[in-house]
């Protein structure tokens, strides 16, 4: 691990490491496996491409049938929301009366769970709930339950496990954020 990592034009330094984001995983995945131990078959929808090492580390934790699929969405440019939410990549099988379980990287202003919950609820399925690595309660403005929050941080700009900087940072296994 380094301390400090430059990526395009900015400094970032560690703030949660691997191992507490491992232990976040874990919680999740416990509260997880009580609430859908008895459920027939649900499905993880995955948000590309930032929940995918996340959705990895989680399945494996998961101890229920279940389903993996994958949606794209697109509302960042650089460090900022852009605020519109892009629908790229849907989902390509009926999801009525299945529980769904939205597994996403980071929640901060909500925009695009709202979008994908509104899709989905669409659909008619049994029951639709967010899981999420990270929170941003203070960013967040939206009426949807975030029921399964693996961590709550403040307004900073992270990247790794998954969370990008312009396409930079993905495969940090600790979470940066921006060093001034």
């Amino acid at each position: 691990m380094k301390d400090i990592i430059q990526l395009h034009d900015r400094h970032f330094k560690v703030m949660i490491t691997a191992e507490e984001i491992d232990r976040a995983v874990e919680a999740v995945a416990e509260r997880l496996n009580a609430d859908y131990a008895d459920c027939d078959t649900p499905i993880f929808l995955g948000v590309l491409n930032g929940s995918f090492m996340f959705l990895s580390d989680l399945i494996k934790k998961i101890e229920f049938n279940n389903e993996i699929t994958f949606v794209k969405l697109a509302s960042y440019e650089g460090t900022s929301s852009t605020g519109a939410v892009k629908n790229l990549i849907g989902l390509n099988s009926s999801i009525e009366g299945r529980h769904i379980v939205i597994v996403e990287d980071i929640v901060d202003t909500g925009g695009s769970i709202q979008h994908m919950v509104e899709l989905l609820k669409a659909q008619n399925p049994a029951s639709v709930e967010v899981c999420t690595l990270f929170f941003k309660p203070a960013s967040y403005s939206k009426q949807i339950p975030i029921k399964y929050r693996a961590l709550e941080i403040g307004n900073e700009f992270i990247v790794g496990y998954g969370l990008d900087y312009d396409q930079l940072g993905r495969s940090l296994k600790d979470i940066y954020v921006v060093s001034e």
